[in-house]
């Protein structure tokens, strides 16, 4: 530092970063000596002049006051005082509009002068070195001193430094704004003062070398200043004349060489600037006791007939300025409060003079153009050039006009002093400045708001730790008076009732446990009764497969209706089926040769569950009594009786009237392949069987299979499967029984079913369909290769009736047959529903063919793929039973019986079908009896030869 200061000295001086020159026109006013204004008859005294808070109201409508009397309260911080400007009466106190850009209202003092312009109390102090540095600063604080050169920073807080040192003061003599002359009058005229001021300065602040700036176009000024600092530490410093060489940074660097850091203060530095007219009010409030009430006003442009400067007191209105200086308005006659570059233009001229306000300028049109339409950026970058901030304008121009004021922050947008030089510069006249207010205002209103809700947080927390206080306060002394009251019972004999009531509680509790506890276990009587149950039904199974009792047989009706009749066998069939899988391994079953329909109650094992077994024996019966009820409703509804073969006692099968030769085609074929796969795979797992079955060797009636275990999951993979078949086939009995369109020509002599020849099918869909037969019937195959090794013993028939006997499975899951049961009363609902629907569109009855009984084969003409979809399904479930059926069975037959049986085993398929629809009945008859003689034919290849085998094959 006392290197800079011996470089100040020796009268170096540095430069900073931009600038401009605009045009002076500062001898419209300078060149004649400052007036009074004089007393206007009302004044207008805003209460804030100053950048910080204004202070509370000390007067009130009615008051007299005084010159210099407090009108508001100063009070720590930013708070300065307004004075009364002169004596007189307090009028009004309400909003006024004030000297600011944005014309907005703000709280004034309406002052009517009595005339007398007395003053109130003042208390100078000459000898100000007496004065402690508080009391000094107290004292300017009360005369509502502020800063004059345009900021109006309270002067006390400034001066306050936060406690830092002063190494160098700076007195603002330069006044760089073009038109105003303020600063050189008072220099001119008020040099002696000036320098007293300074002495109370460096009274305040010790500085080790005092500073006065001036330009150089303010001769006169420079010579008086010169010849009334007498003081070694005080330096006149004469700069050159440069826009905006009066700002408080670019005054330090012209002066000093050093730059402000951008965030940074002067004082954090060392270095203390005021302006010249401000160290002049400091004089006048410590020496002469007198607050801040007046400032000497420029008045200047080519409107005005009287330019100059003048005393003014505060709240005078600019009307009666401009009428006291002869304004010679024009049209549209602008005043502007400021200069050109940093000022602003007012809104009407009943605005008030403040603190702030240093020149008033009312130029004509010719003098200064108004400023012409905003044109796009051309980034020229003369902005940039002319910012003595060392700034980046363009950028900043951009963010606050997209109102992105993060980015304008980052980019330092509180260093713009607003001096306007970029605006000036500008080819695009863009108003750069504006742009720059606005963000700021927006910004700080932004911050404001941020600090507001963080108290409001801050007092809601307070609020809610106090609650909290509060309540365990409360609880404590809750808890300490109930503890009191507890002992003071304890002590006197008597119950807590609270243990009391909590006592009684547990051992209600406790005897409400005993009770449920105490209850009788019927679990084991259950369980005997329910044996008892199941022993009556085994008894009853027992007799029934001894044949003491006749065995529950569908009736053959003489005129059954056909679909009908149909959908009860086949509900005959699945009920067999699972009675089969739940009767014991030594049961047998009374079967007649000619009925179709199996034996359906099974004789549960001595060693199995009883609870299951009775579950199955109920669904059993259900199952058949509600397949007995079905065919006795619908027996005088059948058109017409079937006739059967009389020698053999094969159920014939139907050829119907009128059948779609490509249907019957592609199920012809489709049945042929499942029947040549299930051949293939039960040669395969002939060889697993245990034991060989014993046949009958002139009925050769079919043996029933006893698996040891039934897979659950299988079982219900099935049930659906059946599930799906059942409802397609219903949906395809009322779709094609009007349809069929011929009858089908039958084979008379071997009965055996031709291939179909279709007038036209559909290759696509005939190959998807085969497609699907091949993997049903390779699944078909390999369950029973799965199942074969599971047959326990070999099956013996009864050699004069030749039943069927049932199986009698270890363990069956009631759950598991409970379901099957319900889904099979589902699909006997839903097909005896389509039956209904569509019995009245039945074709004619079938005829039979008299001598062998066989279904030929149809000679189709046309199919219809839809149809023939739905038949292939039909045809490949009753493929992939037939060969589950056989997988399970087989164990080195005679190839007669299996012959024979296979035989009349389709034959019965046969009879129940023929009550139902025509075309399915053909269809059905044809996969049987190519099944059968595949099955015949492949097992004679493989077993050693039998005199039951049956010639005919």
């Amino acid at each position: 530092m006392q290197h800079l200061l011996e470089r100040i000295k020796a009268g170096t001086l540095w430069d900073f970063h931009g600038g401009i020159h605009p045009p002076e026109n500062k001898h419209q006013s300078s060149l004649t000596p400052v007036v009074d204004a004089g007393l206007p008859p009302q004044l207008i005294i805003p209460v804030r002049q100053h950048a910080g808070p204004s202070g509370d109201l000390l007067v009130q409508v009615g008051d007299k006051v005084k010159k210099g009397q407090p009108l508001t309260r100063y009070d720590k911080g930013r708070i300065v005082p307004v004075h009364a400007s002169t004596s007189g009466t307090i009028t009004a106190i309400g909003h006024h509009t004030v000297a600011h850009p944005s014309g907005l209202d703000d709280l004034c003092i309406t002052l009517t002068p009595d005339g007398e312009d007395a003053w109130g109390e003042r208390q100078g102090r000459s000898d100000y070195w007496n004065l402690e540095r508080g009391e000094l600063l107290e004292r300017i604080q009360q005369a509502g001193i502020a800063g004059l050169g345009g900021a109006v920073f309270p002067t006390h807080s400034k001066l306050d430094g936060r406690g830092q040192l002063t190494e160098i003061l700076i007195v603002n003599g330069l006044e760089c704004e073009p038109y105003i002359s303020t600063d050189d009058r008072l220099m001119q005229e008020y040099a002696d003062e000036i320098m007293d001021g300074i002495r109370v300065l460096k009274h305040l602040l010790k500085p080790k070398l005092t500073l006065i700036g001036v330009e150089d176009n303010k001769p006169a000024a420079i010579g008086e200043l010169t010849r009334h600092a007498t003081d070694e530490d005080v330096l006149v410093k004469t700069v050159p004349t440069k826009y905006p060489s009066g700002g408080a940074k670019q005054t330090i660097e012209l002066l000093t060489g050093r730059q402000v850091p951008k965030g940074g203060r002067a004082v954090d530095m060392g270095i203390m600037v005021l302006n010249v007219a401000t160290v002049f009010a400091i004089k006048r409030a410590i020496l002469d006791g007198e607050p801040l009430i007046s400032r000497i006003v420029t008045l200047t442009g080519d409107a005005f007939k009287k330019p100059g400067n003048a005393w003014v007191l505060l709240g005078t209105p600019v009307r009666w300025l401009l009428q006291r200086f002869e304004l010679q308005p024009e049209a549209d006659q602008r005043v502007i409060m400021g200069g050109p570059m940093m000022g602003f233009t007012l809104p009407h001229a009943m605005v008030p003079v403040v603190k702030a306000t240093n020149c008033l300028l009312s130029p004509t049109r010719a003098e200064l153009p108004p400023a012409g339409p905003e044109q796009a950026c051309i980034r020229c970058s003369a902005c940039a050039d002319a910012c003595p901030a060392t700034l980046l304008p363009q950028e900043l121009y951009w963010y606050s006009r997209a109102k992105e004021y993060d980015k304008a922050e980052a980019l330092s947008l509180f260093d713009c002093i607003e001096c306007g030089a970029c605006a000036w510069v500008c080819p695009s006249e863009i108003p750069l400045v504006q742009y720059y207010k606005i963000a700021k205002d927006d910004i700080r209103e932004a911050r404001a708001e941020a600090e507001k809700a963080e108290r409001a947080k801050q007092r809601f927390e307070a609020k809610q730790a106090r609650f909290e206080r509060e309540k365990a306060a409360r609880e404590a002394r809750h808890a300490e008076a109930a503890a009191q009251r507890r002992q003071a019972m304890t002590a006197a004999g008597g119950e807590d009732p609270v243990a009391a009531a909590l006592a009684r509680i547990k051992a209600k509790q406790e005897t409400t446990t005993s009770t449920a506890a105490e209850q009788p276990d019927n679990s084991a009587m259950m369980a005997a009764r329910e044996a008892r149950k199941q022993e009556a039904l085994a008894r009853r199974a027992a007799k029934a497969a001894s044949g003491d009792e006749p065995a529950v047989v569908a009736p053959t009706p003489e005129a059954p209706d056909p679909k009908k009749a149909a959908i009860a066998a086949a509900l005959a069939r699945a009920k067999a089926k699972r009675a089969a899988q739940t009767a014991p391994d030594e049961a047998t079953a009374d079967t007649s040769a000619a009925a179709a329909t199996p034996v359906t109650e099974a004789t549960p094992s001595a060693e199995a569950d009883p609870k299951k077994a009775a579950i199955a024996a109920a669904i059993a019966r259900a199952k058949a009594k509600k397949a007995t009820h079905a065919a006795d409703e619908n027996i005088a509804a059948a058109p017409e009786s079937i006739t059967t073969e009389p020698e053999r006692g094969l159920d014939p099968a139907p050829v119907p009237a009128e059948v779609d030769p490509k249907k019957a085609a592609i199920a012809a074929a489709i049945a042929r392949a499942k029947a040549k796969k299930a051949a293939h795979a039960a040669e395969e797992n002939i060889a697993a069987a245990p034991e060989p079955i014993a046949t009958e060797p002139e009925q050769g009636l079919d043996p029933a299979p006893a698996p040891a275990e039934v897979d659950p999951k299988k079982a219900a993979i099935a049930a659906a499967i059946a599930r799906a078949k059942a409802k397609k086939a219903a949906h395809a009995v009322e779709e094609n029984i009007a349809t069929a369109p011929e009858s089908i020509a039958t084979e008379p002599e071997q009965g055996l079913d031709p291939a179909p020849a279709p007038a036209e099918v559909d290759p696509k869909k005939a190959a998807i369909a085969a497609a699907i037969a091949r993997a049903k019937a390779k699944k078909a195959a390999h369950a029973a290769e799965e199942n074969i090794a599971a047959a326990p013993e070999s099956i013996a028939t009864e050699p004069e009736q030749g039943l069927d006997p049932a199986p009698a499975p270890a363990e069956i899951d009631p759950k598991k047959a409970a379901i099957a049961a319900a889904i099979a009363r589902a699909k006997a609902k839903k097909a005896a529903h389509a039956v209904e629907e569509n019995i009245a569109t039945a074709p004619e009855p079938i005829a039979t063919e008299p001598e062998r009984g066989l279904d030929p084969a149809p000679a189709p003409a046309e199919v219809d793929p839809k149809k023939a979809a739905i038949a292939a399904a039909i045809a490949r479930a009753k493929a992939k039973k037939a060969a589950h059926a056989a997988d399970e069975n087989v164990a080195e037959p005679d190839a007669g019986v299996v012959a024979d049986a296979d035989t009349r085993q389709a034959t019965a398929q046969v009879q129940v079908v023929t009550d139902a629809d025509p075309k399915k009945a053909a269809i059905a008859a044809a996969v049987a009896r190519a099944k059968a003689r595949k099955l015949a034919a492949d097992a004679a290849l493989q077993a050693s030869p039998s005199s039951s085998t049956d010639k005919s094959h």
